[in-house]
């Protein structure tokens, strides 16, 4: 059976090339439909306000360094979107004089310029900068790992991917975007091999820290978030951590505050990962092969997915 064509882009694979009935009986569940679809190996959390949400999130940080050791070095992969934990991280570590220097830090992802190569610290809206900005600059110097212990997604990709067997990841946090991701796993474009079908789950699954191409959809969120609507501002390709890493991390936190994804998207990705509809047009749902997967949802954020005009 032929795909269905999508409503956003006939160029991309997403969400919107779903059939009907799946999309349907998605818009259809409560919020205690929700909560209904956590199961072995997928939770679902739900937290009453930000101050609580976003002060586990930093919590998970905190943990994951706190286990590490100089022969047992442990970590956490963490986002930009959200950021509002960063502040928080270096804030507790500071009060409570915690020692994190054998810690480990993988960032998820960075944007690429227009020579394709990752932007700098300087640029604006470096992942990176934002990092350091808002947390490890933050930090005691006595109290903070070493710049070797933080691997970012620049340089040589390879060592990137195999510092996950020099360090065991404990957490893999993220966001999810408008367009279903984790850190930038966007659908693919409609075109070449993939023209008439998306790619395979056992194709998606494959896939390492690499450079990738933005839908549009995720260059309308950044723009959103990131630069008051500017999308011209904002790059079309990234560098991204992939299911490769994502499946040698020991845990995978979603984080859903209400900010980068819509209340039918959060149902949409719930639904899919719990009951084992994995299908690349929706790269969330192929977390559903994940033994070990939380979704961290703002109260807020789940409101009925109702429709009429406001």
């Amino acid at each position: 059976m032929p795909y269905k064509k999508g409503k956003i882009s006939s160029q991309w694979w997403d969400y919107t090339s779903l059939e009907n009935e799946l999309l349907d009986d998605v818009g259809s569940l409560s919020f205690e439909d929700v909560l209904g679809l956590s199961r072995v190996g997928f939770k679902i959390k739900v937290y009453e306000n930000l101050q609580e949400f976003y002060s586990a999130q930093a919590l998970e940080y905190i943990t994951s360094w706190q286990k590490s050791t100089s022969s047992n070095p442990t970590g956490i992969c963490g986002p930009i979107g959200p950021t509002e934990q960063l502040p928080i991280v270096a804030k507790i570590i500071n009060e409570l004089q915690i020692d994190v220097r054998d810690g480990h830090f993988w960032a998820m992802d960075e944007w690429l310029d227009e020579n394709d190569e990752p932007v700098g610290i300087d640029h604006p809206l470096s992942f990176a900068k934002a990092n350091f900005d808002l947390c490890f600059n933050r930090i005691d110097p006595k109290l903070r790992m070493p710049t070797e212990n933080l691997h970012f997604t620049v340089g040589d990709l390879d060592a990137y991917t195999s510092s996950y067997d020099q360090a065991r990841c404990l957490v893999m946090q993220g966001g999810q975007g408008d367009i279903k991701h984790w850190a930038f796993n966007d659908p693919f474009k409609r075109e070449g091999a993939y023209a008439d079908a998306p790619p395979s789950i056992e194709e998606y699954r494959s896939l390492k820290t690499r450079k990738v191409d933005l839908h549009p959809v995720t260059l309308m969120q950044n723009a959103r978030t990131s630069s008051g609507g500017k999308v011209a501002t904002i790059p079309d390709r990234a560098v991204t951590v992939g299911p490769i890493e994502t499946w040698k991390s020991d845990k995978v936190s979603i984080w859903h505050g209400g900010t980068h994804d819509s209340p039918f998207g959060i149902r949409l990705s719930s639904f899919m990962i719990s009951k084992n509809i994995q299908d690349t047009r929706v790269p969330m749902s192929l977390l559903a092969d994940h033994d070990n997967v939380q979704f961290n949802i703002l109260r807020s954020a789940l409101r009925e997915p109702d429709s009429g005009m406001h």
